[in-house]
């Protein structure tokens, strides 16, 4: 059916569809731009999110990263002593023609209970690789999301090193166990329509959080640890520009001249007010007398609320 339809169109001179993954062009870019800045967030960092690690699988190995009272903390804000904002993708939206989007698949790896990195960019329609470099079980999760509600993207175990040697008393200790990768797993990332943005978790330990976003071009950059971020050979015109972070997204219209530099600072007002159901409080603890004689120590990072 398909076939009679394309033959029809041909034969008619009716337009043929171009799909999404063909849309961005690959061309010689002559006198392409830069844009460069910072991004900063202006306020007080929120406070993180707390998950009481009792309540969850391995609390002893994973409370090596912990706040020292039986809580793991997830902080979403990155942010450095100048106010430089890490981990925020800054995107030009809807380019169609430029520099060779040269990709390689990314990897997160899950170590010492945590997803590394917190931050993702994908190329649509592309892999990434995902590895457990723990010697407990761990299961990703990853789901789309949008205005239109979530949906399953996929649902994998992560194998563990078959080196690995899982003895329950060192663990239960919290002594140190040497990290090994297991068998890498390869995920293609097929976004449907109208959603870019996935975030992943572990069935099994729910501080273990990464977002992702996917891209449809290769003129995208991922702020450091200052805050700063570049994309160069960028074709001269009028552009609209998106800084995303899986709390805030912000839009800019910016024009980039031929060789020259623009340059965008970012400023994003921190929110205020409670931002999660699971807001990690100061003074709190529970069951950990279900742990017996075993105990809950962060010898890998002391957290801070």
């Amino acid at each position: 059916m398909r076939r009679r339809v394309l033959f029809v169109m041909l034969i008619f001179g009716l337009p043929l569809l171009v799909s999404e993954s063909r849309a961005y062009e690959e061309i010689r870019v002559e006198k392409g731009g830069t844009l460069t800045g910072v991004v900063t967030l202006n306020g007080d960092i929120p406070r993180p999110k707390g998950y009481n690690l009792v309540t969850f699988p391995d609390a002893v190995y994973c409370g090596r990263i912990s706040d020292g009272f039986g809580w793991r903390l997830l902080q979403p804000f990155n942010v450095g002593p100048e106010n430089g904002f890490k981990d925020v993708v800054v995107l030009i939206k809807e380019i169609k023609k430029g520099k060779p989007f040269q990709y390689t698949p990314q990897r997160i790896e899950a170590v010492d209970c945590k997803f590394n990195p917190y931050i993702t960019i994908v190329r649509d329609k592309h892999n990434v690789e995902i590895v457990n470099m723990d010697p407990v079980m761990h299961d990703i999760q990853a789901y789309e999301t949008s205005h239109l509600g979530a949906r399953v993207l996929f649902n994998r175990p992560l194998p563990v090193s078959d080196r690995v040697q899982r003895r329950k008393k060192d663990l239960l200790a919290g002594k140190h166990v040497k990290n090994r990768a297991g068998r890498i797993l390869t995920q293609k990332i097929k976004m449907s329509k109208g959603r870019d943005i996935f975030v992943m978790q572990c069935g099994f330990h729910a501080y273990m959080e990464s977002w992702g976003l996917a891209v449809k071009n290769p003129y995208y950059a991922l702020s450091g640890t200052d805050g700063r971020y570049t994309i160069s050979e960028i074709p001269p015109g009028t552009y609209k520009v998106m800084a995303w972070h899986p709390m805030i997204t912000k839009e800019f219209e910016v024009t980039i001249g031929e060789n020259q530099t623009s340059e965008l600072n970012i400023e994003i007002d921190a929110p205020k007010g409670r931002l999660y159901a699971n807001e990690a409080l100061d003074g709190t603890r529970f069951g950990m007398e279900l742990l017996g004689g075993s105990k809950i120590v962060p010898i890998v990072e002391h957290q801070k609320r």
